[in-house]
């Protein structure tokens, strides 16, 4: 037993280490109650046009699956509040915050494979995998069942110390370590993400249909967005970040500590017209390791049509 909680020492103090805000640890298991809510999302088609929602359905609710022998999950927080937010006028294109600086999944994965190495070289013979956001994992219910916080009713991972204004990531580890409680909804009455959504997306208390999300529209949608939905975007062209805003919890958020999230300065200086008059040349130096690359410049400047063109 002794080794047990070693082990799980060892690994909290190294995500410490390593940056990362907060750290928890679940039991690798079925996700029973996670099925059948899962299905019925997929079967009212919330997911839209994200057709890798529908795979492999079975490992995204069973780590076993995805690491032979998997004993534990450790979830992780990262921030990325910024310390210098872009100004936003009425008149100003918005990105999300997380996209400002560079795209989270070089950083972090990097840590990971650090953290999967210390950890190997601490345990010995250790198997396992490191996730952020690029597999069938469902990183925010294993992050609420190690106590990290609760999904909240805009179904983003609510921590009471920071807000939600982090990235969540994990590892699927084949070592026993000694697991985490949850912790309970802190939620209330409020309905604050609800009354906001522009688009009504957030149709029920902790349920979002993916397919009326402007983070959806701007990034995942591939073809031309609903003209229903003229006027609704409030001048967000890639994400959004309306819900977690106006969230009582994000007053406790702080800086992050990371350089490669801070936006650069022609970013920052990127007026409504310059957006407008974007060229292949500028998308490329202002994003080149930016997750806005997603969009490519033909996504994004559908986007900026879509919101200047309203008006």
């Amino acid at each position: 037993m002794l080794k047990k909680q070693d082990y799980t020492a060892f690994v909290k103090q190294k995500a410490k280490d390593l940056g990362f805000d907060f750290c928890g640890i679940s039991k690798a298991e079925f996700l029973e109650e996670e099925a059948p809510r899962l299905e019925k999302w997929l079967n009212q088609k919330m997911h839209g046009q994200m057709s890798y929602m529908e795979k492999h359905f079975d490992k995204r609710l069973d780590p076993r699956l995805l690491v032979p022998d998997a004993k534990s999950v450790v979830s992780l927080l990262y921030n990325y509040y910024p310390s210098k937010k872009i100004l936003h006028t009425d008149e100003t294109l918005k990105i999300s915050k997380y996209a400002y600086g560079t795209d989270y999944h070089f950083v972090i994965k990097d840590k990971l494979k650090t953290f999967l190495q210390a950890i190997q070289e601490q345990i010995g013979q250790v198997s396992g995998r490191v996730f952020v956001d690029s597999a069938p994992v469902m990183d925010k219910v294993w992050a609420a069942k190690s106590g990290l916080g609760w999904i909240g009713k805009h179904t983003n991972l609510l921590n009471r110390e920071m807000g939600s204004f982090f990235f969540v990531a994990e590892m699927i580890l084949d070592v026993e370590l000694a697991p985490d409680a949850p912790t309970k909804d802190y939620c209330g009455t409020c309905t604050r993400c609800i009354d906001a959504c522009p688009t009504e997306a957030i149709v029920n208390p902790y349920i979002v249909d993916g397919s009326k999300c402007i983070s959806y529209f701007t990034i995942e949608l591939k073809d031309e967005i609903p003209t229903e939905y003229k006027g609704k975007f409030e001048n967000w062209i890639f994400g959004c970040d309306i819900c977690q805003d106006v969230c009582p919890w994000n007053r406790f958020a702080k800086p992050h500590q990371e350089p490669q999230f801070e936006p650069s300065e022609d970013l920052a200086k990127m007026k409504k017209n310059d957006w407008k008059d974007i060229t292949e040349e500028i998308f490329h130096n202002i994003f080149k390791k930016s997750a806005v690359r997603r969009t490519k410049l033909m996504g994004l400047k559908r986007n900026i049509n879509f919101v200047t063109e309203q008006k």
